[in-house]
């Protein structure tokens, strides 16, 4: 690729991510299978890896996240009546082409018409495992973003909704208001989200920032106050996996982060709190 920024949009950073997917799935004792990952990512995903300082050393993080989210989504589905899952800025996610999912269950993918389009046109020789709808919406159209909620919240009995990789990208106001208008909608009883801290907002500040916001896509979102962020909208925490925890559990982490687990016993209870929520994954209840 002639641009030296492979970024042009926020919604290529899904390119980045489905490359992290393919190579995790390539390894001989990958955490998940992706098939389609490395066709999905193509040329793109793998330039934005290279323009990233250390991009291939810190895609552990991503992959964690995936293997993570697969557990709890196929978990909710099966122990929580979910009917329909909301994925919202889905990408390049190809959990419904993936996934053992139930032929009844509903998934709605909702993004960028032009990546909605790429999506379904690469995948368009394998059918879904279940009902699939992919709407062509930006999320930033209030009115719009609404109106789908409603739709949505009227036809499901229990609805599982998915920022994944999302959160970040918004300010802070536009964080909380989508947790309202998610929560104007009675069927919408869980949330499932990464959630990013102020101190890994920082760290990434120095290493990838001019890549990100050349391509108009900064990390902006990491509250202090962790998943307490969403109390006042109605939200509630009913589950936080450690990004780092998880990932000693699932041997995707970085170099000596065992001793650093080590060293952090010698922390004080708040700073091992701090450290747990640098980077992790909730799920949320509608109170």
């Amino acid at each position: 690729m002639t641009d030296p920024n492979p970024i042009a949009h926020v919604s290529d950073t899904a390119y980045w991510v489905a490359s992290y997917r393919a190579t995790e799935s390539e390894r001989p004792e990958a955490l998940f299978s992706d098939p389609f990952a490395r066709r999905l990512a193509g040329e793109r995903g793998e330039a934005i890896v290279r323009a990233l300082p250390k991009g291939a050393q810190m895609g552990w993080p991503m992959v964690v996240r995936t293997a993570v989210m697969d557990e709890i989504i196929m978990r909710t589905i099966t122990k929580d009546d979910v009917d329909c899952v909301l994925n919202l800025a889905a990408g390049l996610d190809a959990r419904p082409w993936r996934l053992l999912l139930p032929p009844s269950l509903r998934w709605v993918d909702v993004d960028h018409p032009a990546m909605i389009d790429y999506k379904l046109s690469e995948l368009s020789a394998t059918r879904p495992a279940c009902d699939y709808e992919g709407v062509r919406l930006d999320l930033a159209d209030a009115a719009a973003r609404r109106t789908l909620f409603a739709r949505i919240g009227a036809d499901a009995r229990r609805v599982l909704v998915i920022t994944e990789g999302l959160l970040v990208y918004l300010t802070t106001e536009g964080v909380s208001e989508l947790a309202r208008d998610l929560y104007t909608q009675s069927s919408f009883g869980l949330w499932l989200t990464d959630l990013a801290s102020p101190g890994l907002l920082k760290m990434l500040e120095k290493s990838w920032a001019p890549v990100l916001r050349g391509g108009n896509a900064p990390f902006r979102f990491g509250p202090a106050e962790s998943t307490k962020f969403f109390a006042p909208f109605g939200w509630r925490e009913v589950e936080f996996r450690s990004v780092f925890d998880e990932g000693l559990r699932l041997n995707r982490t970085f170099p000596f982060a065992r001793v650093w687990k080590f060293l952090g016993r010698f922390a004080g209870a708040r700073r091992r709190e701090e450290f747990r929520r640098f980077s992790g994954i909730g799920l949320l209840q509608r109170t």
